[in-house]
């Protein structure tokens, strides 16, 4: 059995301890900060083996150092960010592989937001970690790539099962709805789910994770029809 846990740190990130119950393993993905993530663990009684990073951006590796300190974890990430990660002890890119346990992640690469982002997915467990490329009814902006890339993630993303949980790395869903809303006004599954998550916001609720099969539904940047229709939006919501 594998366990996702929250970790809400900073303003709205979300950084994700992943436990193997039979070996005792536990991975966290994407740490900003040292402290919460280590006494998350500490209060189940679990000890951060290793760090998975998606992307170089300091919100998603800033506490690399400070659980390696206390850990001595091995931190693995983008072999493309390599020179902006001085903390990486392995490099992977498109088609490695990362294990926990016996549970194995394969590594997507999914330029756009950064040149170098990748994402991790359990095929097994139905487990999708995408850092700052798909967000719940949103994706990531394009500092360092391009509307084509992102197309090309969305579509890669989109051909997954349905069933997949994507956990990515902040808390941006209802923002993201209501720019969509403004995109798809008449889109029955979008207005359901901003019901939900304006409900869920209002109590102090998360909104993520998210799956692949709600995501083909009420996300506008999954639903663009092609390049130009993404990149259209994407500017969109950056005004927004």
């Amino acid at each position: 059995m594998l366990q996702v846990v929250r970790v809400p740190v900073l303003s709205d990130n979300y950084v994700w301890l992943l436990h193997d119950d039979a070996s005792g393993q536990t991975v966290a993905v994407d740490p900003s900060v040292a402290e919460p993530v280590l006494a998350a663990a500490a209060e189940r009684g679990w000890t951060i083996d290793q760090i998975w990073n998606t992307h170089w951006h300091p919100d998603h590796v800033g506490g690399n150092a400070g659980i390696k300190a206390e850990t001595g974890c091995i931190i693995t990430g983008p072999a493309a960010e390599a020179a902006k990660i001085d903390t990486l002890d392995r490099q992977v890119g498109e088609g490695d592989s990362v294990r926990i346990g016996d549970h194995v992640a394969m590594v997507m690469a999914v330029p756009a937001h950064t040149a170098g982002h990748i994402a991790y997915h359990l095929a097994d467990d139905a487990i999708l970690f995408v850092g700052d490329t798909l967000f719940a009814m949103g994706c990531g902006r394009l500092f360092e790539g391009t509307a084509a890339q992102m197309f090309a993630n969305m579509q890669r993303f989109k051909a997954l099962p349905g069933d997949t949980i994507v956990y990515c790395a902040h808390e941006y869903t209802e923002s993201n709805g209501r720019f969509a809303l403004t995109v798809e006004p008449d889109n029955a599954a979008l207005q359901a789910r901003m019901a939900d998550v304006v409900a869920a916001r209002a109590h102090g609720e998360p909104t993520v994770p998210t799956t692949i099969a709600l995501e083909r539904d009420t996300n506008i940047f999954m639903r663009a029809q092609d390049v130009a229709q993404l990149a259209e939006r994407r500017a969109g919501k950056d005004a927004f």
